[in-house]
């Protein structure tokens, strides 16, 4: 008899042992990079891979100074909280995340702060992630540690302006007419190759969403092949050092496209590279970031018209709706040859407001009691005049509308 209880328990236990073995087991959220050098004075971004998600949502990611042994905060030490305008996090894949960790210049400036005092160079950046299976939420924490801004730091872009030589905005040419040269003045962070590309949007292309403006870098490598692409004009491929600006040329304004009459966009398109000091183990392989943003890249735009001398309005656009709690601002380009303006706003045929401006300006703020028109449809336009008066050239309409 205390033969077989005895087999009974050796079964028994070798039966759970076996259950056990095949239930999942639950794995702790890692992260990569788990560590990195960021500016000290200024922004840093950096491409984050949150690799294991279990049943689990992101919630809110928090700078701190100093951490549980859960890797949450602890509560008097939280330098700021990720902005919703700075957040541009993913799910990738079955079970990753991918987190763009932009830190603001306060987050930074108070991390020196902090170690002034006498506390620690190095601080913390904490996710947290929710169950939806009601375990208990799971913090997981980067360290940033203060350097320079030079060569440790991941290659990453924190400002980006395109201009044309001659400074405006919108050039209008007439078709087979050259441009204006133009180019990207470029603040970031690190040092490595920078790589990318000259695109141009042609009248009818669709026009390119708020991801196709990011650089490669900053998407999940899912979602790179996924960007649109348009003409290319040229490629580039450079090392910059660790001086933190660059000044990339446009392609000649001869290459630009100019027998199609309409609006015209020209993108920067910046290619990810390797960076040895921001590239993230995806638990299947390796995702380089080095040219990561935490923002949509600008656009150059230029228009193409068969009138040698157009006269193209700004702003507002057609079809736009102004906020009543803000000026109203009219601008239009210039026209040579032209000794004034003449500003309309009319409200069907009715002339509501008019005004003559001189030939140096090319923008003007309406009076306040324009903005007693809410919700009317009104139209502007400018007619470009010579000394005598007569008509240059005159504008097409644009309208819009004033909300409350």
């Amino acid at each position: 008899m205390k033969l077989k209880l005895k087999l009974l328990s050796i079964f028994m236990g070798s039966a759970i042992f076996g259950l056990l073995m095949r239930m999942p087991t639950a794995e702790a959220v890692i992260v990569s990079p788990k560590g990195v050098n960021v500016r000290t004075f200024g922004a840093t971004t950096v491409f984050l891979t949150f690799v294991g998600l279990n049943n689990q949502t992101p919630a809110e990611g928090l700078w701190c100074g100093a951490i549980n042994a859960d890797q949450s905060c602890v509560p008097g030490t939280i330098f700021g909280q990720l902005p919703a305008r700075s957040n541009r996090s993913r799910l990738s894949g079955s079970n990753n995340y991918t987190d763009i960790m932009t830190i603001p210049p306060s987050v930074a400036r108070r991390a020196y702060q902090d170690a002034i005092r006498g506390n620690s160079s190095q601080f913390f950046y904490v996710r947290r992630f929710v169950s939806r299976t009601g375990a208990p939420d799971e913090f997981v924490a980067v360290t940033c540690r203060l350097a320079g801004g030079g060569a440790r730091v991941p290659l990453a872009l924190t400002e980006v302006r395109l201009a044309f030589e001659d400074g405006q905005p919108v050039p209008a040419i007439a078709t087979g007419e050259t441009l204006p040269r133009f180019g990207a003045e470029i603040s970031y962070n690190g040092t490595g190759r920078l790589k990318g590309r000259w695109e141009v949007v042609l009248p009818g292309d669709p026009l390119p969403s708020e991801r196709d403006r990011l650089t490669e870098a900053t998407l999940p490598i899912e979602e790179r092949p996924l960007q649109r692409r348009y003409t290319t004009l040229q490629r580039f491929d450079m090392f910059v050092p660790p001086t933190g600006r660059v000044f990339i040329p446009g392609p000649s304004p001869n290459t630009l496209p100019k027998g199609s009459t309409g609006l015209h966009f020209i993108l920067l398109r910046i290619e990810a590279t390797d960076d040895r000091e921001g590239n993230s183990d995806t638990g299947i392989g390796v995702v380089n970031s080095g040219g990561v943003a935490g923002f949509p890249l600008p656009v150059l735009r230029y228009f193409v018209t068969n009138d040698k001398r157009p006269l193209n309005l700004v702003q507002p656009n057609d079809g736009a709706r102004l906020s009543v709690q803000q000026s109203i601002q009219f601008k239009w380009q210039g026209v040579d040859g032209a000794y004034s303006y003449k500003l309309e706003v009319r409200q069907g045929e009715v002339v509501v407001l008019s005004a003559l401006l001189g030939a140096n300006q090319m923008s003007y703020t309406a009076p306040p009691w324009l903005k007693e028109k809410i919700k009317q449809r009104l139209q502007w336009k400018v007619q470009a005049l010579k000394e005598d008066g007569t008509t240059i050239v005159e504008s097409t309409a644009n309208e819009f509308q004033i909300q409350p």
